[in-house]
Parts: structure tokens; sequence; C-alpha cells
């Protein structure tokens, strides 16, 4: 799936090309050797390419970056097996994020929407990865000191300059993403947020009245936003050893995943998953993890869709009370 596809797609929306091709999503956090100061490798080099390879003989063809992921290591692993394996890139759509500072000589952690800070982290993204456009750039966590006008502005340079195909977001809720969308002439064609079987998020929020929803999937179908879920298979907790620290009701939904990982004949990742995927708005699962076993896996999701009794059974056990 080459970025000349993507830019020129007339058919059908991006959104709903890139579900229909991809219903995971895999996240590159782990790629380049760690969180550390610690020079690449040529194993870093080689696992990189084994779980692109890996990945994308499971049906997984998007994957996703960030700047400050291993401290721009994972992007620099996956360019240099871009740089001897071009032919990878015809295959895949490659998204990463921009925005968040870690602490330096000039001050605390912060986010910065500056037109210097995102476009000169655009052109940095793009030379460690060895690529001539990012088919998505991500905006990585909402700024509270963003200027529209000048944020918007860069955006629209980046992708006149053909440097951006698309515009994305994480971390936004509703008034944030119509906020921005109204002073940009192409639209925001995702948003990337934490959601999983342990953190339902507006999948509770929208059966509980008292609750403070904003209708982010409501207005992502509306508008053809890609919903993207960080941390999808909630850290593992229901699909690795279980262990009586665990409160009852991560046992009583770890029981009931294997029960129904038996039933639809599939992997406990797949269960966990497919709760996310089974929603309308057809959230599209972010998975990181390294063992290709686990990716083989996730993978399984594409033969399962949770029945609405199954999918209800999953959301009281994880919320501990029935739906009011």
């Amino acid at each position: 799936m080459s970025t000349s596809t993507l830019s020129t797609m007339s058919a059908y929306p991006l959104a709903q090309h890139l579900r229909q091709h991809s219903t995971l999503i895999y996240g590159c956090m782990g790629l380049g050797g760690g969180w550390n100061s610690n020079p690449i490798t040529s194993s870093d080099i080689r696992q990189t390419q084994a779980i692109i390879e890996f990945c994308l003989e499971q049906g997984i063809k998007i994957f996703d970056h960030a700047d400050i992921y291993t401290f721009g290591k994972a992007e620099t692993a996956f360019g240099q097996v871009l740089q001897q394996a071009p032919h990878l890139r015809e295959k895949m759509s490659i998204q990463s994020k921009c925005g968040i500072r870690f602490a330096d000589e000039k001050g605390a952690k912060r986010y910065d929407f500056s037109a210097q800070w995102i476009t000169q982290s655009v052109e940095q993204i793009l030379q460690r990865l060895h690529i001539e456009q990012l088919d998505v750039l991500l905006l990585h966590r909402p700024d509270p000191l963003m200027q529209l006008d000048e944020l918007a502005q860069t955006l629209i340079a980046l992708h006149t300059e053909g440097k951006i195909a698309h515009i994305g977001v994480s971390n936004m809720h509703t008034a944030q993403l119509a906020f921005l969308q109204s002073a940009l002439p192409m639209p925001i064609v995702a948003n990337q947020i934490e959601l999983s079987l342990a953190k339902p998020g507006f999948i509770n929020s929208s059966i509980e009245p008292t609750h403070n929803y904003d209708g982010v999937a409501e207005y992502a179908q509306q508008h053809n936003i890609q919903i993207q879920a960080w941390g999808a298979l909630a850290q593992g907790q229901f699909t690795k050893e279980m262990n009586h620290d665990v409160s009852m009701n991560v046992q009583h939904t770890t029981n009931m995943i294997m029960q129904l990982a038996e039933q639809y004949d599939v992997s406990r990742e797949a269960i966990v998953l497919a709760f996310l995927t089974r929603h309308p708005v057809a959230i599209q699962p972010i998975i990181g993890t390294t063992n290709l076993a686990r990716i083989e896996a996730c993978a399984q999701v594409t033969d399962c869709e949770l029945s609405a009794v199954d999918w209800y059974g999953l959301l009281e056990s994880t919320r501990g009370v029935e739906v009011p």
C-alpha cells in the first residue's frame, strides 16, 4: 500500500480504506533496542526486519511510530530496514507522531505545536525513516498553548510540500478535534486514544448518562475519523499467567476470556482485541509486542466477531456490575 495509493484514492475515504486493509496496527515503540542511550545494533535491525515482514504476512500493514519512541531509535531502526529492503515500503502505510518534548536544558517536559518544532520534527522523522513522505502525521498530545492558525498553516505547508499525505491526532476529545478541523482544508483522518477491555473509555461513558461523555465515537463516525486504540491489550493483564494479586474483576474477566477463546477457537489476545473491533466505530487496535508468536495470536482477531451477548458479558465483567 504505497503513499501514492493512499494520496490519490477517490473511491472511498482514507479511514475506511485503512480499516479494510489492516484490522490491526503495529506500534513500533519497542523497536530500536530500548529506552536507553545504547547505539542501535545489527541485532536490533534484524529484529525490526523480522517483525515488519511477519506483520505484513499476518495482514498488518500499518506501522505506528512517534519521534520519541526509544529516543528516536525505533524510527532509525525501521528506516535502516527500509534502506536495505526498499520494496517493503510499497506494502505498508507509515504514520508517526510528534509534539512531545522531554525535559531538557531549557525546562520541563512539555508539548510543542509551534511551527518551528512541528516542521523540524517532521523533517527529522523522514530522515530517520529514510522516506520522502509520511502517510499520516499525528499530533501526539494536545498542546494547551497551541496557536490554531500557526499550527494549521504549518500542517498545510507540510502537506503542500509533500512531506505528509494526511493528518491525524492523538488523545484529543471532540471539541479539540472540531476546533483543529475548523482551520484545516484537509480532513483529520485518525484519532489515537487509550482504549481496551480494562479501560473501556467512551464505551463505558456512552451508557452512563451521569458521565461527561463528549460523543467522540459518534463524531468519528460522522466525520469518518479512524479511532485507533493504544494500550489495546491492557498490558497483557487478561492474557498472561494469572496470579491472585489481581482484582476479582480481572480474575473473572480472564476466566471468561479463556472460555470465549475456546468457544471461538482463537487466542485469548484475539478475544481481548475483538471487544474493540466489535464496536460499530470500527476501532483499530494497536499492538506493540515484539514476540512473533504473540503478534500471530493478535492477528487471529480477524477470525473472531463477538456476539452481542458475549460482548456485553465482557463489558459487565470488566465493569464489575451490570449495565444500568
